[in-house]
């Protein structure tokens, strides 16, 4: 088989690379639940990550990776397929982007094509929204008989109220009923990620015993609520060293959709139902956020362990990444479902063996659809024709070098919220963001501007776009969003 030119420069292993199978690079690929780029590769001196830092010494940490649409489906579903939500679809959390693209290739499918053992488990797809097609054998998860929960007051609540749910005529998520966090003596693998750690090892037994190269797909659902992690790692944390949002309030000038009222976080037990989130409660709720990034951290870190005793690790490409950001008290809102820099900008570090940059951070602007085309081609694969992103594996190779001129994301807003349903498309440049907010029944029409200069206002506190001398830049930049993603190519 012969390799492309990237692939060469990239690994220091390639000249013994025969036309077998076996030789050809494995792929784990980690995605991460609402985790936001706030550890210690992103420079976070509180947040306990050794096993993330870890690997992103070992690959390059993107710094401005952004994401298609703030919330798990429209964002897995983009990524997977390599299309942006326009193409997908996919808006919200019920809808499977087959309906839209039926013969569509995705990204773990394409591996399967090319004679790679492809096997997914926990969080890829959203969740009852698994697509088999993607899968050498069926997608699985682990099955936890008592629930999220590890305290059995908090299991019974969640059963309490699911029961008053459904008697009031309401759809309960069991899940969503019980407490925000929860801090117990319980073993890792009591809940969803430690389970699920246990199935990726075993997975990684029996694929690296298999005479063909493997795509292993593992989906932590830590941080995503609630908050649950054994009490081990609520101890790492100090509670009065962890401070609140710097912004707790709205972006100045901005309209009141641009961020939302939080309700995924209010469906929780105590969590208030209209109003702020009061200061001790919020500390809480971050502590119990980094609680569960330090268990999900203490997981992948098994992953790395078993691909070094196996003694795969020379011949395996790693990408983890968070499916999208999650506010925590930014802009007076939580959890994600905005264009906010908070939502969009999420986590991404690759690691691939032999790269002379290994340890390097890059601010290049990269976007999830972009992760499709470069692991295609760092494992030496065709791209399909209907790919929406760019390899970015020249980044790989110079992290500093100049790319995309812009990343771009979107969000819906209903009528309800914005007096006529309306698409928020955001672009973001090196220097700045602008949100244009349109009509979704007459593009042509923009109900609301948003602008924001990263250069002096990086948390996006003060709207700039009816400011009279920044006309210019707002006709300049709604040109360039216009223009739209594939005019933001990297130029070459």
């Amino acid at each position: 088989m012969k390799f492309p030119a990237p692939f060469m420069a990239l690994f220091v292993f390639v000249s013994s690379i025969s036309a077998a199978d076996k030789s050809r690079p494995n792929v784990l690929f980690i995605a991460v639940d609402d985790l936001r780029p706030e550890f210690g590769a992103y420079g976070s001196k509180i947040v306990k990550s050794p096993h993330l830092d870890r690997l992103a010494a070992s690959g390059v940490t993107f710094q401005h990776a952004y994401c298609q649409q703030a919330v798990c489906s429209p964002s897995r579903s983009s990524l997977l397929t390599g299309a942006r939500p326009d193409t997908t679809q996919v808006y919200d959390l019920v809808r499977h982007f087959r309906k839209s693209l039926p013969d569509v290739v995705t990204l773990p499918q394409h591996f399967k094509n090319q004679g790679y053992y492809v096997q997914g488990m926990g969080k890829l797809y959203h969740s009852g929204l698994d697509d088999p097609a993607s899968w050498s054998v069926p997608w699985t998860k682990p099955q936890l008989p008592h629930g999220v929960y590890g305290l059995p007051e908090n299991q019974n609540l969640g059963k309490k109220l699911t029961a008053e749910a459904r008697a009031a005529g309401k759809k309960p998520n069991a899940a969503r009923r019980g407490p925000a966090f929860e801090s117990s003596d319980s073993p890792d693998n009591a809940f969803h990620d430690g389970a699920l750690a246990d199935m990726a090892v075993a997975a990684l037994r029996e694929a690296s015993a298999k005479n063909q190269p493997f795509w292993l797909g593992v989906g932590f659902i830590r941080p995503h609520l609630p908050f649950v992690a054994p009490k081990k790692y609520w101890d790492l944390y100090d509670p009065a060293q962890i401070e609140l949002a710097p912004n707790p309030q709205p972006a100045r000038d901005a309209p009141p959709y641009a961020v939302t009222n939080f309700g995924e976080l209010r469906n929780y037990a105590g969590i208030p139902q209209q109003g702020p989130i009061p200061d001790a409660l919020a500390r809480q709720l971050k502590h119990g956020y980094y609680a569960a990034i330090s268990y999900m951290d203490a997981q992948v870190g098994r992953l790395l362990d078993e691909l070094d005793r196996l003694g795969l690790r020379n011949n395996t490409i790693i990408v983890l990444w968070g499916d999208h950001g999650w506010k925590l008290g930014e802009h007076g809102s939580w959890c994600k479902h905005s264009t906010v820099e908070n939502d969009t900008n999420a986590p991404l570090l690759v690691s691939v063996p032999g790269l002379k940059s290994a340890g390097q951070k890059t601010a290049a602007l990269v976007e999830f659809v972009d992760i499709y085309p470069s692991l295609a081609e760092l494992c030496g694969l065709p791209l399909p024709a209907h790919l929406e992103g760019t390899s970015f594996v020249p980044v790989l190779n110079e992290p500093s070098r100049a790319w995309k001129s812009a990343a771009f994301s979107q969000y819906p807003r209903g009528a309800k919220e914005a007096g006529v349903a309306v698409m928020g498309y955001s672009m973001r440049t090196e220097k700045y963001r602008l949100t244009r907010w349109v009509d979704r029944t007459d593009a042509s029409k923009v109900v609301a501007l948003e602008l924001y200069d990263h250069q002096t206002d990086p948390q996006e506190n003060i709207n700039l776009a009816a400011d009279p001398a920044k006309a210019d830049l707002v006709k300049q930049l709604s040109a360039q969003a216009e223009q739209g993603w594939q005019a933001a190519k990297p130029k070459g």
